[in-house]
């Protein structure tokens, strides 16, 4: 078959190549990065299964969404660069799979902010009606449209994929990249218009609940001034996800300004992009919530306390043993 290698439209930077020695160190440096937070997010969902407290309020609900959703996304994202490293090029249909899942849950985290964000303003603003209006069943009914939002604004680009392009591309190899795959353009212009209708409505909600909550009575000053922090957080957490939207220009820039050194700006700029975003989420409820810190603590340090509980018992039979002889 003619097709084993596509012929798409690749930019030159993509023949850059690191050497064996950088690539080896950026490849492990980034899997021990993905496996630290992945480790710390394991962590949080353990914690959120073992207890019935948190599994029965919304805000622990979508928080653990969330870190589900960062977790998919950094296997995505992590397992595409290691690829890209090891086999260069891909299968189409392997590549395809990647990409939607790594864009579906790039969507996700937006809307899934937007939810917490109005969750929030009720608990502070609306505190009688916060049992009637968020409930557990409409929590993972929310949840479950946050995942109908972002197939429907990606399922079309597949369907214009298998319109578009000949069957026989999803038996070839190809540098998978999203520009790479989507390339119609149709599909950049209704990914634009959709990720910006996305981003204005969720600037709008976060906007709208702090300046609520920033009005909110006197008399619940403290739980005000943490709610107004935690929509803050979420704000950033919402600008660190809209680096992905800059990072074609931060590229085309690498390559006229450092060309000697653009793979080393590229990495920098995935770690930027893609890592860093996900190690937001365990800050924002894994540190500054103290309910869940409190058991955060005592599942993290776990595994040391049980080495030291067995070199304990270990030291005790020995002296057992010593003073038997």
């Amino acid at each position: 078959m003619n097709f084993s290698s596509y012929n798409y439209n690749v930019s030159d930077s993509a023949s850059y190549r690191d050497s064996r020695d950088s690539a080896v160190a950026k490849n492990v440096l980034l899997v021990a990065l993905g496996l630290t937070i992945s480790y710390i997010n394991g962590t949080l969902i353990h914690t959120f299964t073992k207890h019935q407290i948190f599994y029965m309020n919304p805000r622990y609900i979508l928080f653990i969404h969330l870190v589900v959703n960062d977790i998919i996304q950094l296997t995505m994202s992590i397992s595409l660069f290691v690829l890209s490293y090891v086999f260069y090029k891909i299968n189409v249909s392997l590549c395809c799979l990647i990409v939607v899942f790594t864009i579906l849950t790039t969507v996700n985290t937006p809307l899934n902010l937007a939810v917490m964000a109005v969750e929030c303003y009720i608990a502070v603003c609306l505190p009688l009606r916060h049992v009637q209006l968020c409930t557990i069943k409409r929590t993972y009914i929310l949840i479950g449209w946050i995942w109908v939002m972002s197939l429907l604004s990606n399922l079309p680009d597949v369907l214009i994929l298998l319109v578009t392009e000949p069957v026989e591309i999803f038996y070839s190899t190809i540098l998978c990249q999203k520009d790479n795959l989507f390339r119609h353009p149709i599909i950049l212009k209704k990914r634009e218009v959709t990720y910006i209708v996305f981003l204005i409505g969720v600037w709008l909600t976060l906007f709208y609940t702090y300046f609520r909550i920033f009005f909110a009575a006197k008399s619940a000053a403290r739980d005000v001034k943490k709610a107004r922090n935690t929509i803050l957080l979420h704000g950033f957490q919402l600008l660190l996800s809209m680096l992905t939207y800059v990072h074609a220009l931060c590229v085309e820039a690498l390559v006229y300004w450092f060309p000697r050194h653009y793979l080393h700006g590229v990495f920098f700029f995935y770690i930027l992009i893609q890592i860093l975003p996900r190690c937001v989420s365990p800050i924002v409820y894994g540190l500054r919530d103290k309910m869940l810190k409190q058991y955060l603590k005592k599942y993290l340090l776990c595994t040391m306390r049980m080495e030291t509980d067995q070199r304990l018992q270990l030291n005790s039979r020995c002296s057992t043993n010593h003073k038997t002889r």
